[in-house]
């Protein structure tokens, strides 16, 4: 059932639709977080998006990590659940969505580093000391929170 929330938009507009999203934080061997530039508006954030129906969450990070950045998971471990008032979103083509973001960490991998045309404009690795700005406002919990464990040396 690929493009579920498509199909749903068509049906219901701009209203806001519940959305479960699989994510990725992708961490080099030098502990930096891979950050990828929307295409859309500009802002920076982690591989991620929907997860279709029936799909199975991990199945969904792993596929949106290899079409957003051109690198395959080898191994997942799951990082956070984020839900709330702060993953309220508004899309700039009006969507509005109340995420749920299930967000892992990927230490090991391979392929090449290539932005997907048309979505992502730029990928980088950044330390948690550097990270570029705008952060995509749903993406930041995750992102502070990574952030807090590795200024801690606990991630």
């Amino acid at each position: 059932m690929a493009d579920y929330i498509m199909g749903l938009r068509k049906l219901v507009g701009h209203i806001p639709l519940m959305q479960c999203g699989a994510s990725v934080i992708v961490e080099n061997k030098d502990g930096h977080i891979l950050l990828q530039q929307r295409s859309d508006d500009g802002s920076w954030g982690y591989p991620g998006g929907s997860v279709e129906l029936y799909e199975e969450v991990e199945q969904a990070a792993m596929r949106e990590l290899e079409e957003e950045t051109g690198l395959i998971a080898d191994e997942l471990e799951l990082f956070g659940v984020f839900s709330g008032e702060k993953l309220r979103h508004v899309y700039p083509n009006g969507d509005q969505v109340s995420n749920i973001d299930i967000v892992f960490i990927c230490r090991k991998y391979h392929g090449q580093l290539k932005a997907q045309p048309g979505e992502v404009e730029q990928l980088a690795f950044f330390s948690a000391d550097a990270l570029p700005s705008p952060i995509m406002p749903p993406v930041r919990p995750a992102i502070e929170k990574w952030c807090k464990l590795k200024k801690a040396g606990g991630c």
